[in-house]
This record gives C-alpha cells, sequence and structure tokens, in this order.
C-alpha cells in the first residue's frame, strides 16, 4: 500500500527529501504521516498531510525545517528536511489512515497495545544524520 523512499546519509544543516507512494491518495479524509524511530526510543509522529484540506502538520521539533506536501498525480506524499540534526538520525517511516485529523494523531493516538494506530505503514528508510 505504501512505498517509502529517499532515505541516505547526510552531514548536519544539509537537506534530504523522502517521498511516500501510496497505492491510492483520495481526496476523502485521509491522513499520510511521516514517522521516525530512533535507536532505544519510540516511534514518533513528526509531519502528517491531510487530504480533507491539503493541510500540513508538524511536530515542533521539525516546524520550520521540514515541509509535507502532496502529490495526487503521482500518489506522493513528500516530506522534505532541511537544516538537518544529529538528532534527525532515525528510521523513517510513512503511514496512513482514514478519518483521523492530524492534530490528533500528532499529539497522540495510539491503539491497544500503545503503538501508533494506523491503517497502513510503509517499509522504513534510514536517515542518517552526521555531525
Amino acid at each position: 500500500q505504501l512505498q517509502a523512499s529517499g532515505g541516505g546519509l547526510v552531514q548536519a544543516g544539509g537537506s534530504l527529501i523522502l517521498s511516500c507512494t501510496v497505492a491510492e491518495l483520495t481526496f476523502d479524509d485521509e491522513a499520510i504521516t511521516w514517522f521516525r524511530q530512533a535507536p532505544g526510543k519510540e516511534r514518533e509522529a513528526v509531519s502528517c498531510f491531510h487530504t480533507s484540506d491539503n493541510s500540513a502538520h508538524y511536530t515542533s521539533s521539525v516546524k520550520g525545517r521540514f515541509t509535507i506536501s502532496g502529490d495526487y498525480a503521482k500518489t506522493t506524499v513528500s516530506l522534505q528536511m532541511s537544516s538537518l540534526e544529529p538528532e534527525d538520525t532515525a528510521v523513517y517511516f510513512c503511514a496512513a489512515t482514514t478519518f483521523v485529523s492530524c492534530q490528533t494523531i500528532l499529539g497522540g493516538y495510539y491503539d491497544h497495545k500503545g503503538d501508533p494506530a494506523q491503517d497502513y505503514w510503509g517499509q522504513g528508510t534510514l536517515v542518517t544524520v552526521s555531525s
């Protein structure tokens, strides 16, 4: 359903673009979210794109540095990351769910096991930022 790509190694201050190709990106109530998981840490939502209003949402640690956008023709949601910091090093995942707001997802939306509650997950892509 989702295919993530674009990770790699970059120096601090550099940029990378991650892409999430979605099998079907509709105009319905769908949220595409980029999560990341650093070694030894929990998976966290960093940015979310919502198809209901083409809105973009960010967690505070990446606001002003990351930009999320959706391309309906290519059914792709991209995450442009700039001014990267070593703290951004993580495996990045894209995920999709419906009828949940981005605000709810970024604020913490979990299933009964305590994992982020998403309908579909892409495979992870590693981003490494060297100092």
